[in-house]
């Protein structure tokens, strides 16, 4: 989880700026929040569960914030800010002899961001079915930044397709690149948040990967992946069709790492 540095938004419940000792035990009441958060429902979180999974008191806890719901928003805020990076990917090189590589990292990046704060989008996830306005602003915000990135490459990476001359840029995927790129997100955000059941399936995350940087390169590009591989491996064998789970697999259970 990245660490806040923003002293305006690290500062005490009354207004103080803590010191490093302070932003230090601030820090562990996060980390402390991320774990709960990755096997409990957040409305069922108190405070005392934070401070003692933090190792301090719950006073401590009021020193650095007003309430539970006050942690969660500091958390989606640094993921808002982590976000910047998957914008920078999808504004890369998308050029015939790169667009491949672009479209992989683009891919494998997003599935990382969202591993790297899956606790953290469960809740926004949730908090969004539920109807909570604030929940779900961030979580539009948390996706935004790809979204307004993939868009800006898709208008400008091909030609217009049909019409005249210095028509506007369209793409095989559709005429409205926001359009375009807002649905290639909702599907790695998707397909990222139930990537554990698809394991269930027996389809690999290197599969899963595969497969949506295909439909990202043809909707900037134009053009299919390249034959013969899977991602950035060399294709072995043909999987066979299937419908159902795979005998004997099991749900890979996720546990936020230990700090």
């Amino acid at each position: 989880m990245a660490q806040t540095t923003d002293p305006d938004r690290t500062m005490t419940t009354d207004g103080r700026t803590p010191g490093h000792r302070g932003q230090a035990t601030r820090q562990r009441l996060l980390d402390a929040m991320v774990e709960l958060l990755s096997t409990t429902s957040w409305r069922s979180v108190k405070v005392i569960d934070i401070a003692k999974c933090a190792g301090t008191s719950p006073a401590t806890f009021y020193q650095y914030f007003e309430n539970v719901e006050r942690a969660i928003t500091v958390l989606a805020e640094d993921l808002v800010a982590d976000a910047a990076a998957l914008a920078d990917l999808a504004e890369g090189d998308w050029s015939e002899d790169e667009s491949w590589a672009t479209a992989l990292a683009v891919t494998e990046g997003f599935l990382g961001y969202w591993e790297a704060h899956r606790a953290i989008f469960r809740v926004l996830e949730l908090g969004s079915d539920e109807a909570d306005a604030g929940l779900r602003g961030l979580r539009v915000r948390a996706l935004n930044s790809i979204t307004v990135a993939l868009a800006r490459t898709i208008a400008t990476c091909l030609p217009a397709l049909d019409g005249p001359k210095g028509a506007a840029t369209s793409s095989p995927a559709g005429a409205d690149p926001m359009a375009v790129a807002g649905t290639l997100v909702a599907m790695m955000a998707s397909v990222s948040a139930h990537r554990f059941g698809f394991e269930f399936w027996g389809i690999r995350t290197a599969n899963l990967i595969d497969s949506q940087a295909r439909l990202i390169h043809f909707a900037v590009t134009g053009r299919p992946g390249p034959d013969g591989v899977v991602g950035r491996e060399p294709l072995r064998e043909s999987p066979r069709p299937r419908t159902g789970p795979v005998a004997g697999g099991q749900v890979v259970a996720h546990r936020t790492p230990k700090r």
